[in-house]
């Protein structure tokens, strides 16, 4: 089964053991780049990453999900979104043309 749209598994291998098992290799995260359009975002109380994907990525469709693309695009990447983010804590977001036309584009995911 392929991974979903926007999943950050669209940019992973499977790969099987002998027991036919799937191991997902390692992804290549699009890491952190300025660009022109980026967005900071200072925390406040109460902030989530799967929120704040909502919120600045609405126009797309399951945003919430895309919570992985906030955590892999700071300078030092957010392994554990569970963990209560820090009030004051600058975030980068990258914009909805990033988003869709970079980070999700097909030429990316072909090429990892």
């Amino acid at each position: 089964m392929a991974p979903k749209a926007g999943s950050r598994h669209t940019f992973t291998l499977g790969t099987r053991d002998d027991a036919g098992r799937l191991f997902l290799t390692e992804r290549e995260p699009y890491g952190f780049r300025e660009h022109t359009d980026t967005r900071r975002h200072t925390v406040a109380q109460g902030d989530a990453m799967w929120s704040l994907a909502g919120r600045y990525f609405a126009p797309l469709p399951r945003a919430c999900g895309l919570w992985w693309v906030i955590a892999d695009f700071q300078p030092d990447p957010i392994v554990d979104p569970t963990l209560a983010l820090e009030p004051g804590r600058v975030l980068f977001i990258p914009s909805v043309r990033i988003v869709t036309d970079v980070i999700l584009a097909e030429q990316r995911r072909r090429s990892a």
